[in-house]
C-alpha cells in the first residue's frame, strides 16, 4: 500500500556502501557472526526517513542506503524460532568455554538463573559440620577430587573431537537459519529492500566490539565455507564440477541477457532473487548477472529496483566494479539525483580503488548511457570533463618474419580498389540493407518446366499449405511461450527470452524456409536444433545493434574508412587498414558473448518439435491414400551412425513430390553465406571484423567448443597483428563472375550435367538398384549380394544429390552476382588454414568453382604477363610437368591455333581444353590469352584473370627445411635444377621398384598391379602423409583412384589399395630419412602429451595460439608454417602495391605481378626457417607440459625426454631457395 505521510525535508539519500567496507573496522563475517550471536541486537536502531526525489514511497535512510518503510510485522512463531536459535548458539558458546578452561573451576556462566524454592515446612536449611566428622568431609571431597580430575582428563582427551562436532553443527545452524529467512524474505518477487535483509545489515553496522574467543568463534565460522569450498574444489571430480559449474553460470548469464534484451527485466529479476535465496545457487551467481539486471533497472530509472540488487550483490560476497557503479550512476542522472547522493558515490568509488576517468575510457557505453553518466558526475562535480579517447597502442607484432611489414621507414604502397568513393559508399548501404534483413533471396538457375495445370496446381496447394501453416505456426509459438514463461516464473530451466527475441511471424517464417530445405534422406535432430538455434542467435545479434546506435556509429565510421581504399581518394598514410580503423574512433562496443551449446541446441529442439506438431498436410495429398484427414509432413525416425543411434527428421515422401511438381525457383541464404557488395571490416580483435553486422569468429571451430577462443582472448593482442593484417588483406580482394565460363557451365547444368567436366547429375541419373525379385530359396550370398547393390545405388544416389546442390547453390549465386563487384571476408581455422567466410561461392574447392571467378580490378599485362598466362595454361593441363619454363611456354606457342579454337568455340570445335587436368580453368586461361593476342597491344591488354604458383608439395618443402635435409629438399625443388623436380612421379616411380621385386618373387598383388601404379594413384597419398594421414586413410585415398581405373580388376581393389600404400609409406621413409625423423619425434610427443590427459597447444612463429581439438602428430606445426608463410607473405606483397590470395599452398595474384609474388615467397619461406623453430617447439612444450608439480609423473619424465631429444638437422643451405626455379611454379 502506498505511503502517504509526508516524507522528512532534513534528511538526503545516501548512496549504497561498498559490501567490503563495514565500519569500526569490523569485518562482515564477525558482524554477522555478532548478529546471530546475541539476541541483544536483533532489534535495529532507529533510522532517519527520507523520500525518493520524485516519488512517493516513504523509505528508511541508513548508511547501506534506501528501504520500504513496511508496517509488516514477524510472526511470533518466526520470532520464538530466531530466540531459540540465539538460546541455543548460547549453550553451545558456554560448552566450548568449558571445553577450553584448564580447571572446572575457571567455568564461568554469563548469568545464573536462580529458581525460587516454595516456602514448605518440610524444606530444612543445611546444617553445619560436627566435630569429628572433619574427616568424612575431606574422604569424600577427595573422592569428589578425584572423579572431577578424572572427568577432566577425559574431557581434555574429547576436546578436539567436540570442537569438531561444534564447529560443524554451528555452521548447519546458522545456514538452516539462513535458509529459513531468506525462504520468508525472497518468496516473492521484491520491488525494494526487505525489512529482514535490512535488519540485518544494521546489526552488522551497529554492532559492538567482542571478545577475543569472540572473534576466534567469528572467525572460524567465517573461514569454514572458503575450507569446504577448497575441499571439493580439490576434489577428484575438480575439472568435471568446474566445467559444469561453468556451463551453469554462462547458460544463467545468457538467460538474464536476453530478458533484459526483450523487455523482460521482472522476470530477469525474480529469477536473480530466486537464484539469490537458495545457499547452493547464490555461489553460482557471479558479477556480470548482477551487472546486466543493474544495468537493466538503470535504464528504467528504477533506483529502488537497482538498490535491492546491490543489497543482493553485497550478500552474495561480491564487490561491484566499473560496470555496476555506472549502472547506478546512470540511473541517478536519469533521474536527477540530489548532488550529495551521487558524491557519496564517487566516494565510495574512490575507496573501492576506482577513478571517475575509467567509466569514460574502460567502458563502452552506448550515447544515451554516457549521457546519463555524464549528467550525473557533473551534477556532483560541474567542471568535470570526460578524458579524450586515448590514441590506438603504438605495439606492432615483432616477429622476424613481419619486420618489413611494420618497418614505417620504407614508403607504403597499399592495394586500393579500383571503385570511386561515392561508389564505394552506396554499396556499404547495399551490404547493410541486406544484413539487416538478415536473409537473401535468390533466383535458381536450375531449368524452368513448362507452366502445365499440374505444375500450377501444385504451387497453388503448396501456397495455401504455408498460409494455412503459417498461421498455426504463430498459435503454436504463443501457446509455447505462454508455457515456458510459466516455467521461468517457477524456476525451472526455460527458453522464453530467447523466444521473445523474434515475433511469431518471423519464427513461423525461419521454420518453414528451414522446412523448404531439408534433404530428402532427412536431417540429424541435433544438427537441425543447431541449426535453427544459431540463426535465432545471428538475428538477435543483428536486432541488438539496430536498436543500439552502433549502426549510426559504424556508417560513419565506415565512411571515413574508405577514404583509405578508394580510387579516387589521395590519402598519404603510414598505417594498414587495421591501424587505420582503429585511429578512426573509439574501441568497438563489447561483443555479444555466443550463446552456450546446450541453450542453442534446446532452443532449436523445442522449435523443431513445434514444427513437427504443428505441419500436416491433407492425407490425399499422399499416394494410395484418398482420406481426407490430416497426416504429418515431418517425422522421426532412427538411425545408426558409428554405432550410435541418432533421431533423424524426415520429410514426407508426398511433400518432397509436391516441391518437385510445384518447382519453385527461389532459395533463401542466410546474409552470412553470400559474398560481401562492399569491402569487409578490417580484423582487429578475435571478435571484430569481416560482415557489417552478422557476428564471425576470427577461429572457426565446432561449435560448443571455446579453447580457441579462450586462448585467442588472453593472447597479446600484438601477437595476432599478423594474422589480423593478413585476413583483412584477403578479404579486401575485389572479385567478379566470369560470365564466358558460367553460360557454359550453365548450358551443361540444365541438359543433365557432365560429370567428366565437373558439372553434377541430377539424382534422377543415379543407377537404378535391380527391380527382379528373389526367389523364394534364395541363397544367403544372393541375398546379401542384393542388400550391397542396394547399398551402392543409394551411396551413389545420395552422392550425387550433394553434389548437384552444391553446384546449384554456387552457380544461382553466380548468376546473382553476374556484372557486380563482391568481396570475399576470410577467417581462419585452429590449424591457421585461411577460408572464405561464405561457404557457397567462393575460389576454394574444385576446377569449376576456381574458374567461375577472376579478379575484379584488372592490370595491364606488362612485358612477361603473357609468357606467364601461357605457363600457366600449360601447367593446367598438366602435360609439362617435368619441363622447363621455356619448354612450356614452346609448347603453348605451339598449341596457339588449339588455344584459340578452345577460346572461339568450346562446345563446337576441338574442345582440346577439355583433356587438360584442370578443364573449366584451361578454358578461362584460353579465353584471357586470345583476347590478349588480339588485342592491338598485349602488354596493354588489362587482365583480370588470377595466375596461380603452387608449391612442390609444400608439406615436404617445410619438412625438408626444418630438418635441413638436402636429398629431400632437392626432391621438392629447395634446390636450383635446370628442370623441376616432380615429388609425385619420384615416389611412383620407387613403388614401382619395389613392386616389380615382389613380383619376381611371387607376390600376387604385385603381379595383378603390373602397368596401373601412375603419379595420380600416389599423388593425394604422398600429399597428406605430412599432415598427418594415417595407413588407413592412405589406402581408401588408393582404393578411391583404382576404382577410377576402368580396367583394374575390381576384386583386387582392397588387397592392391593396402600393398600400395605400404610401399608409398616404405618409399617415401628412404627419400626422406629427416623428414621422417622429425615425424616420428612429433608424433610420439603428440602421443605422450595425450597420456598426460592434454592436448596439444603450441604457439606459431607469427605468436598465434593454436590448440588441437584432437590428438595428432606434425598435422598442426606443418600447417602452421603453411600458415606463417601465407600471413607473412600477404603483409609483403600488399606493401609492394600487389593483388595477392592464398588457397592454402597455392598463391594467386595477377599475371605482371607474378615475378614479384615468387620473389616474397622465396625471402619469406628463408626467413621462416632460419628461426629455430623445432628448438622453439620443443622449449615451449617442455614449458608448458612438464613444469610444475605434474614434472615428477613417471609420464611426463618420458615425454621430457623426448621432447628433449629434437632430431638433429642436416647440411641443407636454405639460401638455394632463393635461386630455386621451381620451389613454387
Amino acid at each position: 500500500m502506498k505511503d502517504t505521510r509526508s516524507p522528512s525535508p532534513t534528511h538526503t539519500e545516501p548512496f549504497i556502501m561498498s559490501p567490503h567496507h563495514c565500519p569500526d573496522g569490523e569485518t562482515e563475517a564477525q558482524r554477522e557472526a555478532a548478529t546471530i550471536r546475541s539476541p541483544s541486537r536483533a532489534r535495529p536502531h532507529p533510522q532517519p526517513e527520507a523520500t525518493l526525489p520524485g516519488r512517493g514511497h516513504r523509505v528508511l535512510v541508513g548508511i547501506w542506503g534506501c528501504r520500504r518503510n513496511s508496517s509488516a510485522r514477524p510472526c511470533e512463531q518466526d520470532r520464538r524460532r530466531d530466540w531459540g536459535h540465539a538460546e541455543l548458539l548460547e549453550v553451545l558458546e558456554a560448552r566450548v568455554r568449558q571445553l577450553q578452561a584448564d580447571h572446572v573451576s575457571e567455568v564461568t556462566a554469563k548469568r545464573v538463573d536462580v529458581a525460587q524454592l516454595p516456602g514448605a515446612g518440610g524444606s530444612q536449611p543445611p546444617k553445619k559440620i560436627q566435630a569429628g566428622d572433619e574427616g568424612t568431609a575431606l574422604e569424600l571431597s577427595g573422592r569428589w577430587a578425584q572423579k572431577l580430575d578424572k572427568e577432566k582428563i577425559k574431557m581434555q582427551e574429547r576436546k578436539p573431537q567436540v570442537e569438531m562436532k561444534l564447529q560443524q553443527l554451528e555452521m548447519k545452524l546458522r545456514q538452516r537459519a539462513e535458509r529459513q529467512a531468506r525462504k520468508q524474505q525472497l518468496r516473492v518477487e521484491p520491488q525494494l529492500l526487505s525489512e529482514q535483509l535490512a535488519d540485518r545489515l544494521q546489526r552488522w553496522e551497529h554492532s559492538t566490539p567482542r571478545s577475543p574467543w569472540k572473534e576466534q568463534l567469528a572467525r572460524l565460522l567465517q573461514e569454514a565455507p572458503r575450507r569446504l569450498s577448497c575441499k571439493e574444489e580439490h576434489g577428484p571430480s575438480d575439472r568435471v564440477s568446474r566445467m559444469r559449474r561453468e556451463g551453469q553460470q554462462q547458460r544463467l548469464l545468457a538467460f538474464l541477457e536476453c530478458c533484459v534484451l526483450v523487455d523482460q527485466l521482472p522476470l530477469a529479476h525474480h529469477v536473480l532473487v530466486m537464484r539469490h535465496s537458495r545457499s547452493r545457487q547464490r555461489r553460482m551467481l557471479t558479477l556480470p548477472m548482477f551487472n546486466t539486471v543493474l544495468l537493466g533497472w538503470a535504464r528504467k530509472g528504477s533506483y529502488k529496483e537497482l538498490v535491492y540488487v546491490f543489497f543482493m550483490m553485497k550478500d552474495a560476497g561480491l564487490a561491484p566494479d566499473l560496470l555496476s557503479y555506472a549502472a547506478a550512476l546512470q540511473c541517478m542522472g536519469r533521474l536527477n539525483q540530489d548532488a550529495s547522493t551521487i558524491q557519496r558515490c564517487l566516494k565510495q568509488m574512490a575507496q573501492d580503488g576506482l577513478q571517475v576517468q575509467e567509466l569514460f575510457t574502460s567502458l563502452s557505453l552506448c550515447r544515451g548511457d554516457k549521457a546519463a553518466l555524464l549528467k550525473a558526475v557533473r551534477r556532483a562535480e560541474p567542471t568535470f570533463r570526460p578524458p579524450p579517447p586515448s590514441p590506438p597502442s603504438p605495439q606492432v607484432n615483432t616477429s622476424p618474419l613481419l619486420r618489413d611489414v611494420y618497418d614505417k621507414s620504407h614508403p607504403e604502397s597499399y592495394p586500393r580498389q579500383h571503385l570511386p568513393l561515392k561508389t564505394l559508399k552506396s554499396l556499404f548501404q547495399e551490404q547493410l540493407s541486406m544484413e539487416m534483413a538478415t536473409t537473401v533471396t535468390v533466383d535458381s538457375v536450375e531449368k524452368a518446366p513448362p507452366l502445365t495445370r499440374e505444375v500450377m496446381q501444385a504451387r497453388k496447394t503448396l501456397k495455401k499449405l504455408r498460409t494455412s501453416w503459417e498461421t498455426e505456426l504463430c498459435l503454436a509459438l504463443r501457446q509455447t511461450k505462454a508455457s515456458e514463461a510459466h516455467a521461468a516464473r517457477e524456476g525451472r530451466p526455460s527458453i522464453f527470452p530467447y523466444l521473445c527475441l523474434l515475433s511469431e511471424e518471423e519464427l513461423a517464417q525461419l521454420l518453414l524456409q528451414t522446412l523448404q530445405v531439408l534433404p530428402l534422406q532427412g536431417e540429424s535432430l541435433l544438427s537441425l536444433a543447431q541449426q535453427l538455434g544459431l540463426r535465432i542467435f545471428s538475428r538477435h545479434v543483428v536486432q541488438k545493434k539496430q536498436l543500439s546506435d552502433e549502426v549510426q556509429a559504424l556508417q560513419r565510421r565506415y565512411f571515413k574508412y574508405l577514404r583509405l581504399l578508394a580510387s579516387d581518394t589521395r590519402m598519404v598514410v603510414s598505417h594498414l587498414p587495421r591501424q587505420y580503423w582503429e585511429a578512426l574512433g573509439a574501441p568497438e562496443a563489447p561483443h555479444e558473448q555466443p550463446w552456450p551449446l546446450a541453450v542453442v541446441v534446446q532452443l532449436g529442439k523445442q522449435l523443431a518439435e513445434v514444427l513437427v506438431q504443428t505441419v500436416k498436410m491433407p492425407g490425399h495429398l499422399a499416394q494410395h491414400q484418398g482420406t481426407h484427414n490430416l497426416i504429418p509432413v515431418l517425422y522421426h525416425v532412427y538411425s545408426f551412425r558409428s554405432f550410435r543411434q541418432i533421431g533423424i527428421l524426415k520429410p514426407h515422401p508426398a511433400f518432397i513430390q509436391l516441391l518437385e511438381t510445384a518447382a519453385e525457383r527461389t532459395m533463401t541464404f542466410e546474409a552470412a553465406e553470400v559474398p560481401m557488395l562492399c569491402p569487409p571490416l578490417p580484423w582487429t580483435s578475435p571478435h571484430s571484423g569481416a560482415f557489417l553486422l552478422s557476428p564471425t569468429k576470427l577461429m572457426r571451430s565446432v561449435e560448443g567448443t571455446m579453447q580457441h577462443q579462450r586462448l585467442l582472448e588472453s593472447c597479446p593482442p600484438t601477437n595476432l597483428h599478423g594474422a589480423l593484417d593478413a585476413l583483412t588483406q584477403l578479404g579486401n580482394c575485389a572479385w567478379r563472375v566470369n560470365g564466358r565460363v558460367l553460360d557454359l557451365v550453365l548450358t551443361l547444368f540444365n541438359e543433365k550435367g557432365c560429370p567428366r567436366l565437373g558439372v553434377p547429375a541430377p539424382a534422377s541419373e543415379a543407377p537404378r538398384p535391380p527391380e527382379n525379385r528373389l526367389p523364394a530359396g534364395a541363397s544367403p550370398e544372393r541375398k546379401a549380394e542384393l542388400r550391397r547393390q542396394l547399398a551402392r545405388c543409394l551411396k551413389v544416389a545420395r552422392e550425387m544429390h550433394s553434389l548437384r546442390t552444391d553446384a546449384l547453390y554456387r552457380l544461382s549465386l553466380a548468376q546473382h552476382l553476374r556484372h557486380r563487384v563482391f568481396w570475399l571476408p576470410h577467417n581462419m581455422d585452429f590449424r591457421g588454414r585461411t577460408y572464405p567466410c561464405p561457404p557457397h561461392f567462393n575460389h576454394l574447392g574444385s576446377d569449376l568453382a576456381r574458374a567461375l571467378l577472376e579478379f575484379a580490378h584488372g592490370r595491364p599485362l606488362g612485358p612477361h604477363g603473357l609468357d606467364w598466362l601461357k605457363i600457366h595454361l600449360v601447367n593446367l593441363t598438366g602435360l609439362k610437368k617435368h619441363e622447363s619454363l621455356q619448354a612450356r611456354l614452346a609448347f603453348a606457342d605451339e598449341m596457339m591455333e588449339k588455344i584459340l579454337d578452345s577460346a572461339d568455340q568450346p562446345m563446337m570445335g576441338q574442345k582440346w581444353w577439355m583433356e587438360a587436368d584442370e578443364p573449366w580453368q584451361a578454358l578461362a586461361c584460353c579465353m584471357e590469352i586470345a583476347q590478349a593476342v588480339r588485342a592491338p597491344d598485349p602488354t596493354a591488354y588489362v587482365s583480370h584473370f588470377p595466375v596461380h604458383q603452387d608449391g612442390s608439395c609444400n608439406g615436404l618443402q617445410h619438412y625438408a627445411a626444418l630438418g635441413r635435409d638436402s636429398v629431400g629438399a632437392a626432391s621438392v625443388n629447395l634446390t636450383p635444377s635446370d628442370l623441376p623436380q616432380d615429388v609425385y612421379s619420384s615416389v611412383a616411380a620407387q613403388v614401382e621398384v619395389f613392386r616389380r621385386q615382389d613380383a619376381e618373387q611371387g607376390v600376387q598383388v604385385a603381379q595383378v598391379l603390373e602397368g596401373f601404379i601412375s603419379r595420380k594413384v600416389v599423388k593425394q597419398t604422398v600429399m597428406t602423409v605430412v599432415y598427418g594421414v594415417t595407413r588407413y586413410g592412405g589406402r581408401l585415398q588408393i582404393e578411391k583412384r583404382l576404382r577410377e581405373i576402368s580396367n583394374f580388376p575390381q576384386e583386387f581393389v582392397w588387397q592392391a589399395s593396402h600393398y600400395l600404400v605400404r610401399q608409398v609409406f616404405n618409399s617415401l621413409q628412404e627419400m626422406f630419412s629427416g623428414t621422417r625423423a622429425i615425424q616420428h619425434w612429433l608424433a610420439e610427443s603428440a602421443r605422450l602429451i595425450a597420456h598426460t590427459g592434454l592436448a596439444v597447444e603450441w604457439v606459431t612463429p607469427l605468436g598465434i595460439p593454436i590448440i588441437q581439438p584432437y590428438h595428432r602428430d606434425s598435422k598442426v606445426l606443418i600447417n602452421g608454417g603453411i600458415q606463417s608463410l601465407t600471413f607473412s607473405s600477404t603483409g609483403d606483397t600488399s606493401q609492394k602495391g600487389l593483388t595477392f590470395v592464398s588457397v592454402h599452398d597455392c598463391f594467386w595474384t595477377h599475371a605482371a605481378d607474378v615475378t614479384i609474388m615468387n620473389q616474397v615467397c622465396r625471402e619469406q619461406f628463408v626467413c621462416l626457417h632460419s628461426q629455430p623453430i623445432l628448438h622453439d617447439l620443443s622449449r615451449f612444450l617442455v614449458e608448458r607440459f612438464c613444469s610444475g608439480p605434474r614434472s615428477t609423473n613417471v609420464r611426463v619424465a618420458r615425454l621430457l625426454d623426448m621432447l628433449l631429444s629434437v632430431p638433429k638437422t642436416g647440411t641443407f643451405n636454405l639460401e638455394q631457395v632463393k635461386h630455386s626455379t621451381y620451389f613454387f611454379s
